[in-house]
């Protein structure tokens, strides 16, 4: 069930009919005709703008259209007035009735309920924490995997088919420089002396790896040159890293579907493949580009280099693909890797970036735009900053990693599901601040608390029926006398269910897992406000004693919310609280 849905049927509905009887002109798109819910809650329950964006191709009055829309709409029992408002908006109020069925709705439909096939089954790939394996994952590759995730359990509950996916960075310099740090840890577990040079990898974690090393090879490697050992050295290290970050994601509750070495485009043709298609629409070309912003000419030397015409689709401006030695720049391996991508048959791609990525967008855009003839998407979500408190004070860095603040550092300190809905308590794109104190606080302000406190507290009514002899299991209060939910403090909580479903399809299109949280904490808070009325007024407590029908309809009402919470926490990756310590 999805009301918003339902009673946009309604208006279109309406629209059709004022349209054969001659009301309207024939011809005019309805797309753009939307029902939400009013911006001030004392206008109504909801509003639609289909007189606003029909008056200009009707070529009438947006009043005139409204006015007559009104009379189709009050026919139909669910609603009880339709009042124009300004320039010709709609407000509706709907029958308590609805709401009533709203409830009931949830009850029937479990989880289900706000479950959409929006997506219809479109393939889209989720690409995120995408970290080098050079270390274990910091807090800022926590954000973007709690985002990420999210957001693919967001679209799939929307009805996409998602692929999560990882992008393993062990194709560039830096791995042989881990591999350089493993082996001066090798050298160390054997009783050597040893020195990290500057741009090395001094963290503790590579203690194990090179005893690990040392075990598998005792001395074999001692005082051999590089040539020896880098190659082997590069696998072993980068293998030992990936279970380190599997590890860590493990402990995050995040499970990846693929992880795609960027290694294995190299020497395997790939990367040539995807430049030749891009070669074959005249997008490549060797050209000479233009000295970079803030640069003079004493100190820019113009060099002919191999171009991606990545302007042609949308980029500021061209981007190199070939160094002057004839390797390729990073940009060319993402390229073959998003070929990748488009080729394996997604019809929609997103990207997960930190906030030091977003010179970045333009041209992976243009590259994908290029590669698939402008047929598959590509949005790119930045993950800004997290900064780290405790006492009041700024965080210190991790002595374990060497110089950065580690997952499994804020994991070990607050548990999953804490850190999981923390990080997605702001829009991805704004900075967020952690503070370890507050976010284990029990009080309003802690989000966390506050949503799995009023799962808790329903659960605590669901124990006290059984206690009392109460039947409360979901198709006995689904089948329960609804019409006893009247007043307005619990048709208020009905009406928050109610934009559960209308909220998921937003939250899908425009990839915001965090529009989930921040829902979350507006219906915890209509319950918790009728949970303390209650102990205001007797008859809005939960269990009304000697009367069974009525007690089953508020714990109906109940049990619903604790159902929509779960659906929104399983989402965000959060397991409900059954009770709070």
């Amino acid at each position: 069930m999805n009301l918003f849905a339902d009673i946009r049927s309604l208006v279109l509905d309406s629209l059709a009919a004022m349209t054969a009887d001659g009301t309207l002109p024939e011809g005019l798109s309805f797309d753009n005709v939307a029902v939400e819910p009013p911006r001030d809650a004392a206008h109504g329950d909801m509003a639609t703008n289909a007189a606003m964006v029909l008056a200009k191709p009707a070529r009438m009055k947006p009043r005139d259209i409204a006015q007559a829309l009104v009379p189709h709409l009050t026919a139909d029992p669910r609603i009880n007035s339709a009042e124009v408002a300004g320039p010709g908006f709609l407000n509706l109020r709907l029958a308590e009735g609805v709401w009533q069925g709203v409830i009931g709705s949830v009850l029937t439909e479990g989880t289900g309920f706000g479950r959409s096939d929006m997506g219809q089954g479109r393939k889209v790939n989720v690409e995120y924490v995408s970290a080098n394996p050079t270390g274990p994952l910091h807090v800022g590759h926590t954000r973007g995997a709690v985002f990420g995730d999210a957001l693919a359990s967001l679209l799939a509950y929307a009805g996409y088919d998602v692929t999560r996916e990882y992008y393993i960075n062990d194709g560039g310099a830096q791995v042989d420089v881990l591999a350089r740090s493993v082996y001066l840890r090798y050298l160390e577990a054997l009783g050597q002396e040893v020195a990290f040079a500057e741009g090395t990898y001094p963290g503790d974690y590579l203690i194990p790896v090179g005893e690990q090393l040392a075990a598998d090879k005792g001395d074999t490697w001692v005082d051999q040159p590089e040539d020896v050992w880098l190659e082997e050295l590069r696998d072993f290290a980068t293998d030992a890293m990936m279970a380190l970050i599997r590890e860590d994601l493990a402990a995050l509750g995040v499970e990846m579907d693929v992880f795609f070495s960027e290694k294995s485009l190299y020497g395997t043709g790939r990367i040539e493949a995807a430049i030749e298609d891009l070669r074959a629409k005249d997008l490549i070309y060797r050209g000479t580009l233009e000295p970079p912003k803030g640069k003079t000419p004493e100190d820019w030397e113009p060099r002919e280099q191999t171009l991606f015409r990545s302007t042609a689709h949308g980029d500021d401006l061209d981007r190199p693909i070939m160094k002057s030695d004839g390797s390729w720049t990073y940009f060319a391996p993402d390229i073959a890797y998003h070929y990748d991508k488009v080729s394996r048959g997604f019809d929609a791609l997103i990207d997960v970036f930190g906030a030091d990525h977003g010179g970045y967008v333009k041209r992976m855009k243009a590259a994908v735009s290029a590669l698939s003839d402008g047929k598959v998407p590509l949005d790119i979500k930045l993950t800004q900053l997290v900064r780290l408190f405790k006492n009041g004070e700024p965080f210190k860095m991790s002595k374990r990693a060497g110089n950065f603040v580690t997952l499994r550092d804020v994991v070990d300190q607050v548990g999953p599901d804490v850190t999981r809905f923390v990080m997605l308590t702001r829009k991805n794109d704004a900075t967020l601040d952690f503070d370890f104190d507050k976010v284990l606080e029990q009080s309003r302000e802690n989000p966390v608390f506050y949503v799995q406190y009023a799962h808790a507290r329903v659960m605590s009514v669901l124990r006290k029926a059984a206690e009392a002899g109460f039947a409360a299991d979901d198709a006995t209060l689904a089948g329960a006398d609804l019409g006893r939910i009247t007043h307005e403090s619990e048709l208020a909580v009905a009406r928050k269910l109610a934009e559960w479903p209308r909220l998921v399809e937003t939250a899908a299109r425009t990839n915001e897992p965090h529009r989930v949280a921040f829902y979350l904490y507006e219906l915890a808070g209509d319950f918790h406000a009728l949970w303390n009325r209650g102990n205001e007024l007797h008859e809005l407590r939960f269990i009304q004693e000697g009367d069974v029908a009525t007690s089953q309809a508020k714990m109906a009402l109940a049990r619903a919310v604790s159902v929509v919470i779960s659906a929104g926490l399983g989402i965000l990756g959060v397991t409900p609280a059954q009770e709070m310590r």
